[in-house]
């Protein structure tokens, strides 16, 4: 039996399994949890980017001092 026969009973279960998810209090707390934190997911990420540039400009600088050292 190939992956295309479980396609569709797969992707009815996901559903059902969504709508049962959207119908109870903690579900949709649940849901509510994880709408917040794909909305803080882009400024988390920029926080992270700014992060890792200063890491690699403070990599490149001692890069930088390292190759003067070795030409002197």
């Amino acid at each position: 039996m190939g992956i295309k026969n479980w396609i569709l009973p797969l992707t009815v279960f996901g559903m059902g399994s969504l709508g049962v998810l959207a119908l109870s209090d903690k579900g949709l707390e649940v849901m509510r949890w994880a709408v917040q934190r794909l909305s803080e997911a882009p400024v988390r990420f920029v926080e992270w980017n700014e992060a890792a540039q200063h890491e690699l400009d403070r990599l490149q600088k001692a890069l930088n001092e390292m190759a003067t050292t070795l030409e002197a």
